[in-house]
């Protein structure tokens, strides 16, 4: 059956901002949602003449021409609706309105949910990339279990990917279970069975006596569990291994087969994905191997249930280099849109012409002050660091302005990790005044 061309020249695209699904977390945990709403107006980079972005939070008109004068989009061109409400309200009729009668080719969403596949039912197209809403409506099982922790335990073992020693427990299970590999290992994670970014999670120190006790003496009762999932909800427990850096490959796969996209190096604190480094640097090649190994087995197991498209893996490398699979993220991930940025900026640009791939990453830097987003740019440009399409290297403010004014997400371009190394350093010196 042909497959919708998300890049193909039969119409545009409705890029669908669903950062408010529960594919990711529990519905009912709507901070977290909100929280990762802000981060939906980078979607914007993905724009093409005619297109339409279906964002849950506002985007800022100076952030949209931005966005617009370094792909070359014709501002005019392109619409964004942003549906009342918490992001959850019916876009449709918002579409509709925006679209103006023109005939679409897809729904390209951030994330395949219901909402996704309903949006296009309604619209009379299918959801990219595959042909019809039903295809797509098909794999949801797939997708869901997925995204889960334990639906991802459940297919690595039998993949053949190397975990750490875990347990799959109901809320009531969980001080048992901490107990028993406290007795084992003395140190423990405890994840909510649908989490991203590292929400929910409770680390667990080494204990003083073999009976489960924390450090301070006393048996743990599962107190600290935040209220994800209800009483009934699914919780991995797992051995909390010594981390020397956290990796992820991102893969794209559908009946065609997998591939690998892109690989890199996760930045984290206390489990929270805080940013992103690629490509992988030169002595992780065998790191990357079992990455790109382990998910061609997992697109696989997704293709054939009816799976199509982007997926990441994500995994940890232990001091003495050990590579343990952590989880599966199946949708457009945190680094996926930028990936597609630096991919489109740098096309014949310095920085990816004739030497491969740039390198690039992500993060955040705070100003001394909030500021508005077109100050913040000319920060930028009067530090001589702002990204020049002409060498393909510099630095973009990715996300849009933050809540706060200050805390600033960014990637960096390069031709080298060296070269994203130096454009941080200045970034972060000039913006606190030190450089």
């Amino acid at each position: 059956m042909r497959r919708a061309d998300p890049t193909g020249p039969d119409g545009p695209l409705v890029l669908h901002a669903n950062l408010v699904s529960g594919l990711a977390v529990d519905p009912e945990e709507r901070e977290v949602l909100r929280a990762w709403a802000e981060q939906a107006p980078r979607e914007a980079w993905l724009l093409r003449p005619g297109d339409v972005l279906v964002s849950p939070v506002p985007v800022g008109e100076d952030f949209l021409r931005y966005v617009c004068g370094l792909t070359g989009v014709p501002r005019d061109s392109v619409a964004v609706v942003v549906p009342p409400g918490d992001g959850t309200a019916d876009p449709y009729p918002h579409v509709v309105g925006a679209v103006g009668g023109r005939p679409l080719r897809a729904v390209l969403p951030t994330a395949l949910d219901g909402a996704a596949i309903g949006l296009a039912r309604a619209l009379g197209v299918p959801v990219a990339p595959y042909a019809s809403p039903a295809e797509a409506e098909a794999a949801l099982g797939v997708t869901g279990l997925l995204n889960t922790k334990a639906g991802f335990r459940s297919a690595a073992l039998a993949l053949g990917m190397r975990l750490p020693d875990g347990l799959v427990r109901r809320r009531a299970g969980v001080p048992d279970a901490v107990r028993e590999l406290l007795a084992s290992y003395g140190r423990v994670v405890v994840k909510p069975d649908r989490s991203a970014g590292g929400h929910g999670m409770v680390f667990l120190p080494r204990t003083t006596s073999t009976t489960g006790a924390t450090s301070a003496g006393d048996p743990w009762a599962g107190g600290e569990l935040p209220p994800v999932g209800g009483p009934e909800g699914l919780w991995v427990v797992e051995e909390r291994v010594d981390v020397a850096r956290s990796v992820s490959v991102q893969m794209e796969t559908g009946p065609g087969g997998t591939r690998a996209l892109f690989s890199g190096e996760m930045r984290t604190a206390e489990g929270a994905f805080t940013g992103y480094l690629s490509p992988l640097p030169a002595p992780a090649a065998d790191v990357g191997a079992t990455l790109e190994a382990w998910g061609h087995a997992l697109g696989g197991f997704l293709a054939a249930r009816g799976y199509a498209g982007p997926f990441g893996l994500d995994a940890m490398v232990t001091p003495g280099g050990e590579v343990l699979a952590g989880e599966s993220n199946v949708r457009r991930t945190a680094t996926t849109t930028p990936h597609a940025m630096v991919t489109r900026l740098t096309a014949g640009a310095g920085a990816g012409s004739g030497t491969g791939a740039p390198a690039w990453a992500t993060g955040t830097a705070r100003t001394p002050a909030a500021c508005s987003f077109g100050e913040a740019v000319e920060r930028l440009r009067g530090g001589r660091l702002a990204y020049d399409p002409a060498r393909g290297e510099g630095v973009v403010l990715y996300a849009g302005p933050p809540p706060d004014g200050r805390t600033w997400r960014y990637a960096v371009i390069a031709g080298d990790h060296t070269g994203v190394a130096y454009y941080e350093r200045r970034l972060r010196a000039s913006w606190t005044g030190t450089g």
